[in-house]
């Protein structure tokens, strides 16, 4: 059981940027898998945590991750931050002109790696930036108001450059009535989407699957609720909304008082 703990899980699919990055993270899942046999075959946890000598100018290796200490963020606009990280000494990455690197990090539980070009000079020592953009969506769907949401989610999923973070909230009456469970579920692995569903006439959790817990709602969708919602994104999002004239007006309403302007509202 303790090995098992500590065998390497391999990724999903959606964790995959698909930019022939070297090293691709299925490159890096092989690499620890191999390790980590040999390591259980000589019965030996030390050997899990062997590394190679880093060169003392900070080169980075293609074969292997490094970590690094984020400094500083700077919010630069609306939904655009410079990352800042640290590094040895003076050390420079010493990254020929347009090279990239691959972050690696993790993302709602969800490891995840995407491709950069350092923004700092090439030459600058102690330390390199990163620009990165990050969008921010909430859905509001009321049964069948699901339907103009997913075009706009499957386009997001399909985009590799695309990191908006989206959050669809789903409301149905029971479980039985969630429309798609399986394209959802798809759609909920990628690191960027967040999926919760709010079922107004069920009253038990214990009912449903076990998958399911964690990400729904019992009831109605509140203004507590929502005012929970809102504060879990990274920034106040931009909201789509869809259901009934009934739905749609209360949305509106608790919405504003949990302090998202009209003008960062789009009902369909």
């Amino acid at each position: 059981d303790d090995w098992l703990a500590l065998k390497p899980q391999e990724p999903s699919p959606s964790q995959c940027c698909g930019s022939g990055c070297k090293p691709c993270i299925y490159d890096v899942y092989e690499k620890e898998l191999a390790q980590w046999e040999r390591a259980k075959a000589k019965q030996d946890k030390n050997l899990l945590m062997e590394k190679k000598e880093q060169s003392n100018n900070s080169e980075l290796n293609p074969d292997t991750f490094t970590a690094f200490s984020i400094s500083s963020v700077e919010q630069l606009t609306e939904d655009t931050y410079q990352y800042k990280f640290e590094l040895p000494g003076n050390s420079s990455l010493r990254l020929s002109l347009g090279q990239h690197i691959v972050l690696r990090g993790v993302v709602n539980g969800l490891e995840v790696q995407r491709a950069y070009t350092p923004i700092s000079p090439g030459n600058a020592e102690g330390y390199f930036d990163v620009l990165m953009k990050h969008g921010e969506l909430l859905m509001l769907a009321s049964g069948t108001g699901l339907a103009p949401m997913l075009p706009i989610l499957q386009s997001i999923t399909d985009d590799e450059e695309d990191e908006t973070f989206v959050t669809l909230v789903g409301c149905f009456r029971t479980f039985d009535r969630i429309y798609l469970k399986p394209l959802l579920q798809d759609l909920a692995r990628y690191w960027n989407i967040r999926i919760f569903y709010v079922l107004s006439q069920e009253t038990s959790l214990e009912t449903l699957p076990w998958s399911y817990r964690e990400n729904t709602y019992v009831g109605r969708l509140s203004e507590d609720l929502m005012k929970t919602i809102i504060s879990s994104c990274r920034r106040k999002p931009f909201v789509l909304i869809c259901g009934s004239a009934a739905f749609n007006e209360d949305m509106s309403r608790y919405l504003k008082a949990a302090g998202v302007e009209e003008n960062s509202c789009f009902v369909f």
